[in-house]
């Protein structure tokens, strides 16, 4: 599976680096959104930065985060950002990003009572001021059930505002199934 995944990322990803500043990969769980994300990435010339959205809650998460760390190895700055990406764009304008993932930084949000709409808007302008290219993962999760608890749903609801308004922006939106890139948009355009 490896090496056809990347005789896909390759063909699509390096078409895509070269005429999108701003692309959404999208994809449910184990889908292959955040591989995926760092091929494309390393497609550019570094230094590559990845802005880490996960915090340590338990020891499944460190493991997750380890296995991440390891498979992208030591040429990729990391910087963690749990609530606070606007912030760090704002410092990364020049070269390549990216941010994996928009979902854990929308419940990292939630949790903490912010504005979420404020903070999408925050996030939208520090993506209109970057000149490098910026690689954004968030799932795709409202193709499943709908949940049996307010807090859920409140969170399914504002992670399709999030992917919706952050796609309305983007030059390339990509879906990943099944461990393969569908584009679903392909227009670089001026971005709003």
């Amino acid at each position: 599976m490896a090496s056809s995944f990347g005789i896909l990322a390759n063909e699509i990803g390096y078409a895509a680096m070269n005429d999108a500043n701003l692309i959404l990969v999208l994809g449910g769980a184990r889908s292959g959104k955040s591989r995926y994300a760092e091929t494309l990435i390393k497609a550019t010339q570094p230094p590559w930065t990845y802005v880490a959205t996960a915090e340590e809650g338990d020891d499944e998460m460190a493991a997750r985060i380890k296995m991440h760390r390891e498979r992208r190895g030591a040429s990729w700055r990391t910087i963690e950002a749990a609530r606070e990406i606007p912030a760090v764009l704002a410092q990364c304008k020049s070269a390549p990003v990216l941010v994996d993932c928009l979902t854990l930084w929308l419940s990292n949000l939630m949790l903490a009572g912010a504005d979420i709409d404020r903070e999408i808007g925050r996030l939208e302008e520090a993506l209109r001021e970057m000149k490098a290219q910026v690689v954004l993962v968030a799932n795709e999760v409202g193709l499943g059930i709908v949940p049996d608890y307010p807090l859920g749903r409140q969170f399914r609801d504002w992670q399709g505002v999030l992917n919706q308004r952050i796609a309305a922006q983007a030059d390339r939106v990509i879906l990943m199934v099944a461990g393969l890139p569908v584009v679903v948009k392909d227009s670089p355009e001026v971005r709003r």
